[in-house]
């Protein structure tokens, strides 16, 4: 399963797919049947070193995973495990417009990184049985880029736009008269001979996903007619999906194989794929080649992912900030310093998924250790002492 989009980055990535519409011998079916993606075509593919994680559990898709991720990829809604509310408002959404023979509303994706943003476009185009192509922000440079996907677009084509938080203001302006009256305001020429032409695109469905939906404006966001928000997922939800993903891949494994994956995974499908992978690895090499738990957490420990998810720099942020400063607070600046990163990546990266599971505040004065991560490392957590006023 492919799996709400990672942290900043001055690169760019272009990506771009298209499908023609499946074929109608095709049936849907719920079993865990291999995704074979032989309708997909990648057309192009640029991506920046932050975009390619240098850890095993950033939830950022590495280029390498690119076509893995493609044949673990559910192709429909009932296949789509997790994300209950979102996929109810899409199934009613979808059935409404299939009904009344027209294209979707516009459909807008946002959350962490790894939970599904691209899979659910894909799903949308494959329920509604028409072509799907794919973009991104950062890839639209100039005008004429965007005019030329609008203008090439089938009837009910899905148009997919990834980390549209991106997207350059002076397209953004040009998007929404796309989006709302199905037009495009062209200018032809040059100086004092310049002409405005209205191009009619054909009726389609747009679907923007982005990490940080507060970046977005107000007039592109109520341009959308269903938001979607996803969420991250309980570990009975990982573990149906590490039981899908090792049937796909055909790597035997029991249930507390699975759970036990799930549980290091951050709620992340994306990470719960990319450490079954590396468990296959070892199973195959130093076990029997089935993932039991013992296998799974052998491995997991080599690969120093702890129960909570763990890896080194999140252990080694949450303790210079217990040993080295009593706990904090600490500044943003002292601790990056301290720890030899980037004062972005520790607050777009490494903080957000300590500070959503109790084990790192951030206050006025600086980032504070709590009773959590005390906790998990055994220490005894100081006394506070208390005001003065």
């Amino acid at each position: 399963m492919h799996v709400f989009l990672g942290a900043e980055e001055d690169g760019q990535c272009n990506t771009e797919l298209n499908r023609d519409p499946r074929d109608n011998s095709g049936a849907k079916s719920s079993s865990f049947a291999a995704f074979t993606g032989s309708g997909y075509t990648s057309l192009s593919m640029t991506r920046t070193r932050e975009d390619s994680p240098d850890r095993l559990v950033n939830a950022s898709r590495a280029e390498e995973e690119q076509g893995f991720e493609l044949k673990l990829r559910p192709r429909w809604l009932g296949e789509f495990i997790g994300q209950t509310k979102a996929k109810e408002q899409l199934a009613i959404a979808l059935e409404a417009a299939k009904s009344r023979g027209e294209a979707l509303d516009h459909v807008l994706l946002f959350g962490p990184p790894g939970l599904g943003k691209t899979t659910l476009a894909t799903i949308i185009a494959n329920e509604l049985d028409v072509g799907f192509q794919q973009t991104s922000g950062p890839a639209l440079q100039i005008q004429g880029d965007l005019t030329a996907i609008l203008t090439n677009l089938r009837e009910k084509q899905v148009l997919f736009l990834d980390e549209i938080h991106r997207m350059q203001p002076v397209l953004e302006e040009k998007l929404y008269t796309a989006l709302e009256d199905y037009k495009l305001d062209i200018i032809i020429g040059q100086g004092p001979a310049a002409r405005t032409h209205v191009m009619e695109i054909r009726p389609f469905t747009f679907i923007g996903a982005t990490t940080r939906p507060g970046l977005l404006s107000s007039p592109l966001r109520s341009r959308f007619g269903i938001l979607l928000r996803l969420e991250f997922y309980t570990e009975d939800e990982l573990r149906f999906i590490v039981e899908r993903s090792a049937e796909v891949m055909q790597v035997p494994i029991d249930a507390d194989g699975a759970a036990e994956i799930a549980l290091r995974s951050r709620g992340t499908p994306r990470i719960a794929n990319r450490l079954l992978r590396r468990v296959r690895d070892f199973a195959q090499v130093r076990g029997t080649g089935t993932i039991d738990r013992q296998t799974a957490n052998a491995a997991l420990t080599m690969l120093e992912v702890d129960a909570h998810g763990f890896d080194e720099i999140d252990r080694r942020l949450l303790l210079t900030i217990i040993q080295k400063y009593d706990g904090g607070p600490v500044g943003l600046g002292t601790l990056a310093a301290t720890l030899a990163e980037e004062e972005d990546a520790l607050e777009e990266v490494y903080e957000p998924f300590l500070i959503q599971i109790g084990f790192l505040d951030r206050t006025p004065r600086g980032r504070v250790a709590t009773r959590q991560a005390y906790e998990h490392f055994g220490l005894a957590m100081p006394g506070r002492q208390a005001g003065l006023f």
